[in-house]
């Protein structure tokens, strides 16, 4: 059940993140990868760092927040440098 809940905050998430950086209005597969990959990589990782175990909490959405920040910022730079 846990696993069901990362994945749905990690798409809303992703997409609010998405958002923040003027990307797109409407969740897409985007989304879901760079809120999973960002939940996993700063979710877990500010869980950890504040102490609060893999539970999800405020710590954990705010590195998951920060997370797919930072995987939409490398996404679209290996992007544009395929392009």
């Amino acid at each position: 059940m846990l696993i069901l809940a990362i994945i749905a905050t990690g798409m809303l998430i992703g997409w609010i993140a998405q958002l923040a950086l003027g990307q797109g209005t409407r969740p897409d597969g985007q989304s879901l990868v760079v809120g999973v990959a960002g939940s996993f990589v700063g979710g877990m990782l500010g869980s950890l760092l504040a102490g609060d175990g893999l539970a999800i909490r405020p710590s954990g959405i705010i590195g998951t927040f920060v997370g797919a920040v930072v995987v939409i910022v490398v996404w679209n730079a290996v992007a544009r440098r395929q392009a």
